[in-house]
Protein backbone atom coordinates (compact mmCIF):
# COMPACT_ATOMS: atom_id res chain seq x y z
CA UNK A 1 0.00 0.00 0.00
CA UNK A 2 2.78 2.48 0.78
CA UNK A 3 4.34 1.89 -2.61
CA UNK A 4 0.85 3.36 -4.68
CA UNK A 5 0.47 6.20 -1.60
CA UNK A 6 3.58 7.39 -2.27
CA UNK A 7 4.04 6.81 -5.84
CA UNK A 8 0.32 9.06 -6.15
CA UNK A 9 1.85 11.81 -3.77
CA UNK A 10 4.81 12.26 -5.97
CA UNK A 11 2.62 12.94 -8.50
CA UNK A 12 0.42 14.92 -7.23
CA UNK A 13 3.75 17.20 -6.21
CA UNK A 14 4.73 16.68 -9.88
CA UNK A 15 1.47 18.61 -10.74
CA UNK A 16 1.77 21.36 -8.39
CA UNK A 17 5.43 22.41 -9.08
CA UNK A 18 3.68 22.13 -12.78
CA UNK A 19 0.96 24.47 -11.71
CA UNK A 20 3.34 27.02 -10.05
CA UNK A 21 5.94 27.07 -13.47
CA UNK A 22 8.55 25.22 -11.40
CA UNK A 23 11.99 24.11 -13.00
CA UNK A 24 11.06 21.03 -15.61
CA UNK A 25 13.72 19.10 -14.27
CA UNK A 26 12.30 19.16 -11.15
CA UNK A 27 8.65 18.06 -11.97
CA UNK A 28 10.43 15.21 -14.26
CA UNK A 29 12.20 13.50 -11.32
CA UNK A 30 9.27 13.41 -9.00
CA UNK A 31 7.23 12.14 -12.38
CA UNK A 32 9.48 9.20 -12.96
CA UNK A 33 10.00 8.41 -9.28
CA UNK A 34 6.58 7.96 -9.17
CA UNK A 35 6.67 5.54 -12.33
CA UNK A 36 9.44 3.79 -10.69
CA UNK A 37 8.16 3.25 -7.33
CA UNK A 38 4.91 2.18 -8.92
CA UNK A 39 6.23 -0.79 -10.60
CA UNK A 40 8.08 -1.91 -7.61
CA UNK A 41 7.26 -5.05 -6.68
CA UNK A 42 8.80 -4.95 -3.23
CA UNK A 43 7.72 -2.78 -0.29
CA UNK A 44 9.23 0.81 -0.21
CA UNK A 45 9.45 -0.28 3.64
CA UNK A 46 12.17 -3.15 2.87
CA UNK A 47 14.37 -0.52 0.50
CA UNK A 48 14.74 1.63 3.61
CA UNK A 49 15.12 -1.33 6.09
CA UNK A 50 18.33 -2.67 3.65
CA UNK A 51 19.09 0.49 3.18
CA UNK A 52 18.47 0.31 -1.22
CA UNK A 53 16.19 3.76 -1.61
CA UNK A 54 19.52 4.66 -3.94
CA UNK A 55 19.33 1.59 -5.75
CA UNK A 56 15.49 2.51 -7.61
CA UNK A 57 16.47 4.36 -10.35
CA UNK A 58 15.39 8.17 -9.91
CA UNK A 59 15.82 8.23 -6.57
CA UNK A 60 18.78 10.83 -4.91
CA UNK A 61 19.43 11.64 -1.24
CA UNK A 62 16.44 14.20 -1.33
CA UNK A 63 13.84 12.13 -2.67
CA UNK A 64 15.28 9.23 -0.20
CA UNK A 65 14.59 11.79 2.33
CA UNK A 66 11.15 12.13 1.61
CA UNK A 67 10.81 8.58 1.40
CA UNK A 68 11.88 7.49 5.06
CA UNK A 69 9.86 10.91 6.37
CA UNK A 70 6.47 9.26 4.29
CA UNK A 71 7.27 5.66 5.43
CA UNK A 72 7.95 6.92 9.07
CA UNK A 73 5.38 9.50 9.69
CA UNK A 74 2.17 8.93 6.70
CA UNK A 75 2.86 12.67 5.73
CA UNK A 76 5.45 14.80 3.59
CA UNK A 77 5.81 18.24 4.92
CA UNK A 78 6.79 19.61 1.28
CA UNK A 79 3.45 17.99 0.36
CA UNK A 80 1.48 19.66 3.04
CA UNK A 81 3.43 22.82 2.50
CA UNK A 82 2.66 22.75 -1.90
CA UNK A 83 -1.09 21.42 -0.88
CA UNK A 84 -1.39 24.90 1.18
CA UNK A 85 0.03 27.35 -1.98
CA UNK A 86 -2.59 26.55 -4.33
CA UNK A 87 -6.21 26.61 -4.53
CA UNK A 88 -7.50 23.23 -3.32
CA UNK A 89 -9.99 23.45 -6.29
CA UNK A 90 -7.19 23.35 -8.89
CA UNK A 91 -6.27 20.17 -7.09
CA UNK A 92 -9.12 18.28 -7.33
CA UNK A 93 -9.81 19.18 -10.97
CA UNK A 94 -7.05 17.73 -11.75
CA UNK A 95 -7.83 14.21 -11.39
CA UNK A 96 -10.45 14.62 -14.35
CA UNK A 97 -8.92 13.12 -17.52
CA UNK A 98 -8.45 15.28 -20.14
CA UNK A 99 -7.84 18.31 -17.63
CA UNK A 100 -4.13 19.38 -16.96
CA UNK A 101 -2.48 22.09 -14.87
CA UNK A 102 -3.49 24.53 -17.08
CA UNK A 103 -7.19 24.46 -17.73
CA UNK A 104 -7.77 23.68 -14.41
CA UNK A 105 -6.00 26.79 -13.32
CA UNK A 106 -7.62 28.92 -15.86
CA UNK A 107 -11.04 27.02 -14.80
CA UNK A 108 -10.63 28.49 -10.95
CA UNK A 109 -8.99 31.94 -12.34
CA UNK A 110 -11.93 32.66 -14.23
CA UNK A 111 -15.19 30.78 -13.07
CA UNK A 112 -14.52 30.08 -9.20
CA UNK A 113 -14.15 26.49 -10.29
CA UNK A 114 -13.33 24.14 -7.31
CA UNK A 115 -14.66 20.67 -8.57
CA UNK A 116 -16.28 18.04 -10.38
CA UNK A 117 -19.90 19.63 -9.04
CA UNK A 118 -19.09 22.87 -10.15
CA UNK A 119 -17.52 22.03 -13.14
CA UNK A 120 -20.25 20.11 -13.95
CA UNK A 121 -23.26 22.38 -13.16
CA UNK A 122 -20.85 25.50 -15.28
CA UNK A 123 -20.68 22.80 -18.43
CA UNK A 124 -24.49 22.34 -17.80
CA UNK A 125 -24.50 26.17 -17.76
CA UNK A 126 -23.05 26.69 -20.70
CA UNK A 127 -20.19 29.17 -18.74
CA UNK A 128 -17.43 27.17 -20.64
CA UNK A 129 -18.45 28.58 -24.15
CA UNK A 130 -16.95 31.45 -25.18
CA UNK A 131 -13.88 31.29 -23.01
CA UNK A 132 -10.65 31.44 -25.21
CA UNK A 133 -9.29 27.96 -25.92
CA UNK A 134 -12.28 26.24 -24.93
CA UNK A 135 -13.68 24.28 -28.04
CA UNK A 136 -16.76 21.94 -28.30
CA UNK A 137 -14.78 19.42 -28.60
CA UNK A 138 -13.05 20.71 -25.53
CA UNK A 139 -16.20 20.24 -23.50
CA UNK A 140 -16.87 17.17 -24.77
CA UNK A 141 -13.66 15.73 -23.73
CA UNK A 142 -13.86 17.19 -19.97
CA UNK A 143 -17.29 15.61 -20.12
CA UNK A 144 -16.06 12.11 -21.32
CA UNK A 145 -13.17 12.74 -18.12
CA UNK A 146 -15.78 13.21 -16.02
CA UNK A 147 -17.43 10.48 -16.56
CA UNK A 148 -14.13 8.11 -16.84
CA UNK A 149 -13.20 9.48 -13.35
CA UNK A 150 -16.27 8.64 -11.70
CA UNK A 151 -16.22 4.93 -13.06
CA UNK A 152 -12.76 4.82 -11.65
CA UNK A 153 -13.62 6.01 -8.09
CA UNK A 154 -15.87 3.17 -7.97
CA UNK A 155 -13.76 0.21 -9.04
CA UNK A 156 -9.72 -0.03 -8.02
CA UNK A 157 -7.53 -1.39 -10.58
CA UNK A 158 -6.48 -5.03 -10.27
CA UNK A 159 -2.77 -4.41 -9.14
CA UNK A 160 -4.01 -2.59 -6.35
CA UNK A 161 -6.96 -5.10 -5.24
CA UNK A 162 -3.96 -7.60 -4.74
CA UNK A 163 -1.98 -5.64 -2.77
CA UNK A 164 -4.81 -4.94 -0.53
CA UNK A 165 -5.91 -8.51 -0.11
CA UNK A 166 -2.07 -9.75 0.23
CA UNK A 167 -2.03 -7.58 3.20
CA UNK A 168 -4.74 -9.22 5.03
CA UNK A 169 -4.26 -12.56 3.87
CA UNK A 170 -0.99 -12.53 5.41
CA UNK A 171 -2.18 -10.97 8.76
CA UNK A 172 -4.99 -14.04 9.07
CA UNK A 173 -2.59 -16.18 7.87
CA UNK A 174 -0.77 -15.20 11.26
CA UNK A 175 -3.52 -16.72 13.62
CA UNK A 176 -2.70 -19.67 15.07
CA UNK A 177 -4.47 -22.91 14.37
CA UNK A 178 -5.83 -21.05 11.41
CA UNK A 179 -6.58 -23.01 7.73
CA UNK A 180 -6.66 -22.09 4.04
CA UNK A 181 -7.01 -18.25 3.44
CA UNK A 182 -7.93 -17.14 -0.05
CA UNK A 183 -9.34 -14.31 -1.99
CA UNK A 184 -12.33 -14.67 -3.72
CA UNK A 185 -14.86 -12.53 -6.18
CA UNK A 186 -13.79 -11.07 -8.96
CA UNK A 187 -10.28 -10.16 -7.90
CA UNK A 188 -9.77 -14.35 -7.83
CA UNK A 189 -11.05 -14.42 -11.23
CA UNK A 190 -8.33 -11.93 -11.48
CA UNK A 191 -10.74 -9.01 -13.53
CA UNK A 192 -9.06 -5.65 -14.23
CA UNK A 193 -11.07 -3.53 -12.09
CA UNK A 194 -12.31 -4.77 -8.81
CA UNK A 195 -15.36 -3.26 -6.69
CA UNK A 196 -14.79 -4.55 -3.10
CA UNK A 197 -12.45 -7.71 -1.88
CA UNK A 198 -13.72 -10.89 -0.72
CA UNK A 199 -11.65 -13.08 1.74
CA UNK A 200 -12.35 -16.72 3.00
CA UNK A 201 -10.74 -18.54 5.70
CA UNK A 202 -10.83 -21.91 7.20
CA UNK A 203 -10.91 -22.08 11.10
CA UNK A 204 -12.44 -24.15 14.00
CA UNK A 205 -12.55 -21.08 15.89
CA UNK A 206 -14.32 -18.37 13.65
CA UNK A 207 -15.08 -15.84 16.54
CA UNK A 208 -11.07 -15.05 16.97
CA UNK A 209 -10.65 -15.10 12.45
CA UNK A 210 -13.40 -12.00 13.25
CA UNK A 211 -11.78 -10.34 15.97
CA UNK A 212 -8.45 -10.08 14.21
CA UNK A 213 -9.63 -8.74 10.98
CA UNK A 214 -11.87 -5.92 12.34
CA UNK A 215 -8.86 -4.51 14.66
CA UNK A 216 -6.01 -4.63 11.93
CA UNK A 217 -4.14 -1.49 11.16
CA UNK A 218 -5.53 -0.93 7.59
CA UNK A 219 -9.46 -1.15 9.14
CA UNK A 220 -11.17 2.38 9.34
CA UNK A 221 -14.66 1.60 9.78
CA UNK A 222 -16.47 -1.81 10.64
CA UNK A 223 -19.44 -2.11 8.69
CA UNK A 224 -20.64 -5.56 10.22
CA UNK A 225 -18.96 -7.84 13.06
CA UNK A 226 -20.78 -11.39 13.08
CA UNK A 227 -19.61 -14.37 14.20
CA UNK A 228 -18.87 -15.93 10.95
CA UNK A 229 -18.27 -12.72 8.67
CA UNK A 230 -17.31 -9.30 8.92
CA UNK A 231 -16.92 -6.49 6.66
CA UNK A 232 -14.84 -3.20 6.87
CA UNK A 233 -13.67 -0.75 4.91
CA UNK A 234 -9.79 0.45 4.82
CA UNK A 235 -8.30 3.98 5.50
CA UNK A 236 -8.91 4.25 1.82
CA UNK A 237 -12.02 3.58 1.59
CA UNK A 238 -12.15 -0.10 -0.01
CA UNK A 239 -14.86 -2.29 1.56
CA UNK A 240 -13.33 -5.80 3.04
CA UNK A 241 -15.25 -9.05 3.57
CA UNK A 242 -14.03 -11.84 5.37
CA UNK A 243 -15.71 -15.09 6.13
CA UNK A 244 -15.09 -17.77 8.16
CA UNK A 245 -15.93 -21.67 6.63
CA UNK A 246 -15.62 -24.59 8.34
CA UNK A 247 -13.27 -27.13 6.67
CA UNK A 248 -15.31 -29.39 5.14
CA UNK A 249 -16.96 -26.50 3.01
CA UNK A 250 -14.49 -24.51 1.72
CA UNK A 251 -14.30 -25.89 -1.69
CA UNK A 252 -17.87 -25.31 -1.77
CA UNK A 253 -17.73 -21.50 -0.52
CA UNK A 254 -15.14 -20.83 -2.60
CA UNK A 255 -16.91 -21.67 -5.89
CA UNK A 256 -19.85 -20.10 -4.45
CA UNK A 257 -17.85 -16.67 -3.48
CA UNK A 258 -15.70 -17.01 -5.98
CA UNK A 259 -18.70 -16.20 -8.92
CA UNK A 260 -19.50 -14.92 -11.48
CA UNK A 261 -23.45 -14.62 -10.29
CA UNK A 262 -24.56 -16.04 -13.49
CA UNK A 263 -21.56 -19.15 -13.64
CA UNK A 264 -23.35 -20.26 -10.59
CA UNK A 265 -26.96 -19.98 -11.60
CA UNK A 266 -25.85 -22.54 -14.06
CA UNK A 267 -23.62 -24.95 -11.87
CA UNK A 268 -27.15 -24.68 -9.69
CA UNK A 269 -29.05 -25.40 -13.04
CA UNK A 270 -26.99 -28.25 -13.26
CA UNK A 271 -26.93 -29.43 -9.75
CA UNK A 272 -30.72 -29.63 -9.94
CA UNK A 273 -30.63 -32.02 -12.65
CA UNK A 274 -28.40 -34.43 -11.31
CA UNK A 275 -31.40 -34.10 -8.13
CA UNK A 276 -28.84 -32.36 -6.31
CA UNK A 277 -28.86 -28.56 -3.93
CA UNK A 278 -26.06 -26.77 -4.38
CA UNK A 279 -24.91 -23.81 -2.28
CA UNK A 280 -22.17 -22.36 -0.20
CA UNK A 281 -21.90 -24.99 2.65
CA UNK A 282 -21.57 -28.01 -0.15
CA UNK A 283 -23.40 -30.22 -2.63
CA UNK A 284 -26.18 -32.17 -1.12
CA UNK A 285 -28.64 -35.10 -1.72
CA UNK A 286 -32.21 -34.26 -0.03
CA UNK A 287 -30.10 -33.69 3.25
CA UNK A 288 -27.11 -35.51 3.14
CA UNK A 289 -23.64 -33.81 2.68
CA UNK A 290 -22.44 -35.21 -0.64
CA UNK A 291 -18.92 -33.11 -1.43
CA UNK A 292 -17.75 -29.70 -0.56
CA UNK A 293 -13.93 -29.88 1.03
CA UNK A 294 -12.72 -28.95 -2.48
CA UNK A 295 -13.61 -27.18 -5.52
CA UNK A 296 -12.42 -30.28 -7.56
CA UNK A 297 -14.48 -32.79 -5.82
CA UNK A 298 -17.45 -30.16 -6.29
CA UNK A 299 -16.86 -29.83 -9.75
CA UNK A 300 -16.33 -34.13 -10.35
CA UNK A 301 -19.48 -34.47 -8.59
CA UNK A 302 -21.58 -32.36 -10.88
CA UNK A 303 -19.90 -34.03 -13.80
CA UNK A 304 -17.39 -31.69 -15.25
CA UNK A 305 -13.77 -30.65 -15.31
CA UNK A 306 -12.27 -28.44 -12.82
CA UNK A 307 -13.35 -24.91 -14.18
CA UNK A 308 -10.25 -22.18 -14.15
CA UNK A 309 -11.38 -19.44 -11.66
CA UNK A 310 -10.80 -16.65 -14.98
CA UNK A 311 -13.12 -17.97 -16.84
CA UNK A 312 -15.87 -18.39 -14.31
CA UNK A 313 -17.62 -15.71 -16.59
CA UNK A 314 -20.40 -17.91 -18.18
CA UNK A 315 -19.91 -16.64 -21.80
CA UNK A 316 -19.31 -20.57 -23.16
CA UNK A 317 -16.92 -22.48 -20.65
CA UNK A 318 -19.83 -24.55 -18.88
CA UNK A 319 -20.88 -25.92 -22.10
CA UNK A 320 -16.75 -26.30 -23.47
CA UNK A 321 -16.48 -28.03 -19.85
CA UNK A 322 -19.46 -30.49 -20.53
CA UNK A 323 -17.81 -31.69 -23.52
CA UNK A 324 -14.30 -32.18 -21.96
CA UNK A 325 -12.86 -29.39 -24.30
CA UNK A 326 -12.14 -26.40 -22.04
CA UNK A 327 -8.91 -24.34 -23.07
CA UNK A 328 -5.25 -25.05 -21.06
CA UNK A 329 -4.96 -21.77 -20.52
CA UNK A 330 -1.48 -20.16 -20.57
CA UNK A 331 0.47 -19.97 -17.40
CA UNK A 332 3.23 -17.51 -16.05
CA UNK A 333 6.20 -20.16 -16.41
CA UNK A 334 5.54 -20.76 -20.29
CA UNK A 335 7.07 -17.08 -20.97
CA UNK A 336 10.37 -17.64 -22.65
CA UNK A 337 11.01 -13.86 -22.91
CA UNK A 338 9.54 -10.46 -22.72
CA UNK A 339 9.19 -8.27 -26.21
CA UNK A 340 8.82 -5.00 -25.28
CA UNK A 341 11.27 -3.48 -22.55
CA UNK A 342 12.96 -0.43 -22.13
CA UNK A 343 16.56 0.54 -20.95
CA UNK A 344 18.51 3.94 -20.51
CA UNK A 345 18.96 4.84 -23.67
CA UNK A 346 15.20 6.00 -24.07
CA UNK A 347 13.25 6.56 -20.83
CA UNK A 348 13.83 3.44 -18.74
CA UNK A 349 16.00 3.97 -15.42
CA UNK A 350 18.69 0.55 -15.97
CA UNK A 351 20.98 -0.23 -18.34
CA UNK A 352 20.80 -3.42 -20.70
CA UNK A 353 22.57 -5.36 -18.91
CA UNK A 354 20.69 -4.75 -16.25
CA UNK A 355 17.28 -5.69 -17.54
CA UNK A 356 18.58 -8.52 -19.26
CA UNK A 357 20.30 -9.83 -15.97
CA UNK A 358 17.13 -9.54 -14.48
CA UNK A 359 15.01 -11.12 -16.98
CA UNK A 360 17.43 -13.98 -16.78
CA UNK A 361 16.42 -14.45 -13.28
CA UNK A 362 13.24 -14.42 -14.06
CA UNK A 363 13.99 -18.00 -16.22
CA UNK A 364 13.56 -15.99 -19.40
CA UNK A 365 15.86 -16.96 -22.28
CA UNK A 366 15.82 -13.83 -24.40
CA UNK A 367 14.31 -10.00 -24.18
CA UNK A 368 14.03 -7.24 -26.58
CA UNK A 369 15.26 -3.56 -25.95
CA UNK A 370 12.65 -1.82 -27.58
CA UNK A 371 13.83 1.70 -26.60
CA UNK A 372 11.84 4.74 -28.17
CA UNK A 373 12.06 5.89 -31.86
CA UNK A 374 13.34 9.27 -32.42
CA UNK A 375 10.38 11.33 -33.08
CA UNK A 376 9.55 10.93 -29.46
CA UNK A 377 11.78 13.30 -27.85
CA UNK A 378 9.49 13.01 -24.93
CA UNK A 379 10.76 10.00 -24.19
CA UNK A 380 14.57 10.76 -25.51
CA UNK A 381 13.48 9.12 -28.98
CA UNK A 382 16.71 7.80 -30.36
CA UNK A 383 19.05 8.87 -33.77
CA UNK A 384 20.71 7.19 -35.97
CA UNK A 385 23.99 7.51 -34.03
CA UNK A 386 22.56 6.28 -30.75
CA UNK A 387 21.18 3.13 -32.66
CA UNK A 388 24.54 2.44 -33.58
CA UNK A 389 26.05 3.06 -29.76
CA UNK A 390 22.86 0.72 -28.52
CA UNK A 391 23.46 -2.05 -30.96
CA UNK A 392 27.21 -2.01 -29.64
CA UNK A 393 26.25 -2.00 -26.09
CA UNK A 394 23.93 -5.40 -26.76
CA UNK A 395 26.60 -6.94 -28.95
CA UNK A 396 29.10 -6.63 -25.87
CA UNK A 397 25.67 -8.08 -24.02
CA UNK A 398 25.51 -11.13 -25.60
CA UNK A 399 29.08 -11.81 -25.28
CA UNK A 400 28.74 -11.92 -21.64
CA UNK A 401 26.04 -13.78 -21.07
CA UNK A 402 25.20 -17.32 -21.86
CA UNK A 403 22.02 -19.04 -22.45
CA UNK A 404 20.44 -15.83 -22.79
CA UNK A 405 20.18 -13.01 -25.73
CA UNK A 406 18.95 -9.82 -25.77
CA UNK A 407 17.29 -8.59 -29.42
CA UNK A 408 17.88 -5.06 -30.69
CA UNK A 409 14.29 -3.66 -30.64
CA UNK A 410 12.42 -0.53 -31.08
CA UNK A 411 9.06 0.90 -30.00
CA UNK A 412 8.67 3.05 -33.08
CA UNK A 413 6.25 5.79 -33.36
CA UNK A 414 3.14 5.70 -35.59
CA UNK A 415 3.51 9.16 -36.99
CA UNK A 416 -0.05 11.21 -36.82
CA UNK A 417 -0.15 10.98 -40.80
CA UNK A 418 0.43 6.77 -40.31
CA UNK A 419 3.87 7.19 -41.57
CA UNK A 420 6.47 4.79 -39.62
CA UNK A 421 9.40 7.03 -37.45
CA UNK A 422 12.38 5.07 -39.10
CA UNK A 423 13.30 4.69 -42.69
CA UNK A 424 13.13 1.03 -43.86
CA UNK A 425 16.94 0.85 -44.17
CA UNK A 426 17.26 1.72 -40.06
CA UNK A 427 13.74 -1.09 -39.81
CA UNK A 428 15.29 -4.20 -40.96
CA UNK A 429 18.29 -3.88 -39.11
CA UNK A 430 16.05 -4.45 -36.21
CA UNK A 431 15.62 -8.43 -34.63
CA UNK A 432 12.23 -7.30 -33.21
CA UNK A 433 9.83 -3.70 -33.87
CA UNK A 434 7.20 -2.51 -31.65
CA UNK A 435 5.02 0.02 -33.08
CA UNK A 436 2.68 2.04 -31.66
CA UNK A 437 0.54 5.54 -31.07
CA UNK A 438 1.96 7.59 -28.25
CA UNK A 439 0.60 11.04 -30.18
CA UNK A 440 -2.97 12.44 -31.77
CA UNK A 441 -4.79 10.25 -29.73
CA UNK A 442 -8.16 12.19 -30.43
CA UNK A 443 -8.10 12.01 -34.29
CA UNK A 444 -11.46 10.17 -36.01
CA UNK A 445 -11.91 6.79 -35.73
CA UNK A 446 -11.32 6.30 -39.66
CA UNK A 447 -7.79 8.00 -38.98
CA UNK A 448 -6.32 6.25 -35.89
CA UNK A 449 -7.59 2.64 -37.25
CA UNK A 450 -5.70 3.50 -41.07
CA UNK A 451 -2.41 4.12 -38.46
CA UNK A 452 -2.29 0.43 -37.12
CA UNK A 453 -3.87 -0.88 -40.33
CA UNK A 454 -0.79 1.51 -41.81
CA UNK A 455 1.69 -0.06 -38.96
CA UNK A 456 0.75 -3.55 -39.67
CA UNK A 457 1.51 -3.31 -43.59
CA UNK A 458 4.44 -2.29 -42.54
CA UNK A 459 6.58 -5.85 -43.38
CA UNK A 460 9.51 -4.88 -40.58
CA UNK A 461 6.37 -4.29 -38.10
CA UNK A 462 6.04 -7.33 -35.78
CA UNK A 463 3.85 -6.32 -32.62
CA UNK A 464 1.33 -3.68 -32.03
CA UNK A 465 1.84 -1.99 -28.27
CA UNK A 466 -1.22 -1.32 -26.38
CA UNK A 467 -2.98 -1.20 -29.03
CA UNK A 468 -6.60 0.69 -28.04
CA UNK A 469 -4.48 2.89 -25.76
CA UNK A 470 -6.43 3.29 -23.73
CA UNK A 471 -4.71 4.39 -19.40
CA UNK A 472 -7.15 2.63 -16.75
CA UNK A 473 -8.84 5.99 -15.19
CA UNK A 474 -6.90 8.29 -17.24
CA UNK A 475 -7.89 8.39 -20.92
CA UNK A 476 -10.60 5.56 -22.67
CA UNK A 477 -10.05 3.09 -25.70
CA UNK A 478 -9.08 4.83 -28.78
CA UNK A 479 -12.18 4.86 -31.08
CA UNK A 480 -10.97 1.96 -33.87
CA UNK A 481 -12.40 -0.48 -36.23
CA UNK A 482 -10.66 -3.00 -34.12
CA UNK A 483 -13.14 -5.87 -36.45
CA UNK A 484 -10.68 -4.17 -39.00
CA UNK A 485 -6.92 -4.33 -37.35
CA UNK A 486 -7.87 -7.53 -36.81
CA UNK A 487 -8.40 -8.11 -40.05
CA UNK A 488 -5.12 -6.87 -41.46
CA UNK A 489 -3.24 -8.01 -38.17
CA UNK A 490 -3.77 -11.87 -39.13
CA UNK A 491 -3.33 -10.99 -43.20
CA UNK A 492 0.03 -9.50 -42.52
CA UNK A 493 1.24 -11.85 -39.45
CA UNK A 494 1.73 -9.18 -36.78
CA UNK A 495 1.12 -9.73 -33.25
CA UNK A 496 -1.27 -7.72 -30.91
CA UNK A 497 0.24 -7.10 -27.66
CA UNK A 498 -1.34 -7.89 -24.18
CA UNK A 499 0.59 -4.46 -22.30
CA UNK A 500 1.06 -5.76 -18.55
CA UNK A 501 1.44 -2.69 -16.79
CA UNK A 502 -1.21 -2.06 -14.35
CA UNK A 503 -2.66 1.03 -15.47
CA UNK A 504 -2.74 -0.26 -19.09
CA UNK A 505 -3.82 -3.95 -19.59
CA UNK A 506 -4.46 -3.01 -23.01
CA UNK A 507 -5.37 -5.23 -25.17
CA UNK A 508 -8.51 -6.16 -22.28
CA UNK A 509 -9.72 -9.78 -22.08
CA UNK A 510 -12.79 -9.05 -24.26
CA UNK A 511 -10.25 -8.07 -26.94
CA UNK A 512 -7.91 -10.74 -26.48
CA UNK A 513 -10.88 -13.27 -27.30
CA UNK A 514 -12.26 -11.51 -30.45
CA UNK A 515 -8.60 -11.79 -31.54
CA UNK A 516 -7.94 -15.20 -30.83
CA UNK A 517 -11.16 -15.70 -32.32
CA UNK A 518 -9.76 -14.00 -35.50
CA UNK A 519 -6.92 -15.81 -35.51
CA UNK A 520 -4.44 -13.51 -34.43
CA UNK A 521 -1.43 -13.76 -32.82
CA UNK A 522 -0.83 -12.05 -29.37
CA UNK A 523 2.61 -11.04 -27.14
CA UNK A 524 2.58 -10.53 -23.83
CA UNK A 525 4.90 -7.98 -22.93
CA UNK A 526 5.57 -5.77 -19.37
CA UNK A 527 6.97 -2.58 -21.17
CA UNK A 528 9.25 -2.56 -18.05
CA UNK A 529 11.10 1.00 -17.60
CA UNK A 530 13.59 -0.22 -14.80
CA UNK A 531 14.22 -4.14 -14.17
CA UNK A 532 11.62 -4.49 -11.01
CA UNK A 533 8.87 -3.76 -13.60
CA UNK A 534 9.97 -7.14 -15.50
CA UNK A 535 7.44 -8.84 -12.69
CA UNK A 536 4.35 -7.41 -14.30
CA UNK A 537 4.40 -9.96 -16.54
CA UNK A 538 1.73 -11.32 -14.26
CA UNK A 539 -1.13 -8.99 -15.09
CA UNK A 540 -0.56 -9.80 -18.75
CA UNK A 541 -1.14 -13.53 -18.05
CA UNK A 542 -3.91 -13.21 -16.00
CA UNK A 543 -5.87 -11.27 -19.22
CA UNK A 544 -4.70 -13.27 -21.57
CA UNK A 545 -6.48 -16.38 -19.23
CA UNK A 546 -9.35 -14.27 -19.01
CA UNK A 547 -9.24 -14.12 -22.76
CA UNK A 548 -9.09 -17.93 -23.22
CA UNK A 549 -5.30 -17.61 -24.75
CA UNK A 550 -3.29 -20.83 -24.72
CA UNK A 551 0.17 -21.04 -24.87
CA UNK A 552 0.32 -21.58 -28.49
CA UNK A 553 -1.38 -18.39 -28.84
CA UNK A 554 1.47 -16.27 -27.58
CA UNK A 555 4.53 -15.76 -29.73
CA UNK A 556 6.63 -15.15 -26.51
CA UNK A 557 6.08 -19.01 -25.11
CA UNK A 558 8.09 -20.04 -28.20
CA UNK A 559 11.95 -20.67 -28.19
CA UNK A 560 14.32 -17.63 -29.55
CA UNK A 561 14.68 -19.66 -32.87
CA UNK A 562 11.41 -20.18 -33.40
CA UNK A 563 10.07 -17.20 -32.59
CA UNK A 564 12.49 -15.04 -34.69
CA UNK A 565 10.83 -16.94 -37.39
CA UNK A 566 7.37 -16.69 -36.77
CA UNK A 567 7.67 -12.64 -36.71
CA UNK A 568 9.36 -12.80 -40.05
CA UNK A 569 7.13 -15.38 -41.93
CA UNK A 570 9.95 -18.10 -42.19
CA UNK A 571 7.97 -21.38 -41.01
Amino acid sequence: MKNLELAEIFREIALILEIKGENLFRIRAYQRAAQNIEGLTEDIEDFIRTDRLKEIPGIGADLSERIKEFVKTDRIKVYEDLKKSIPAGVLSLLEIPSIGPKTAKMLYGKLKIKGIADLERAIEEHMLEGIKGVKEKTIANIQKGITLLKTGKEHMPLALAMQIADDFVSALKKIPGIGNVCVAGSLRRRKETVRDIDILAVSDSPKKVMDTFSTLPAVKDILAHGQTKSSIRTQDGVQVDCRAVDVNSFGAAMVYFTGSKNFNIKLRQIAIKKGLKLNEYGLFRKNKFVAGKTEAEMFKHLGLPYVEPELREDTGEIQLALKSKLPILIELKDIKGDLHVHSKWSDGMNGIEDMAQAASKLGYSYIAMTDHSQSLRVANGLNKDDLKKKRLEIDKVNKKMKNFRVLYGTEVEINSDGSIDYSEDILKQFDVVVAAIHIAFKQGKEKLTSRIVNACRNKHVHIIAHPTGRLWGTRDAYDINFDEVLKVARETNTALEINSFPNRLDLNDTNVRRAKAAGVKIAINSDAHIAEQLKVMQFGIFVARRGWLERKDVINTLPLEQLLKTIKNEN
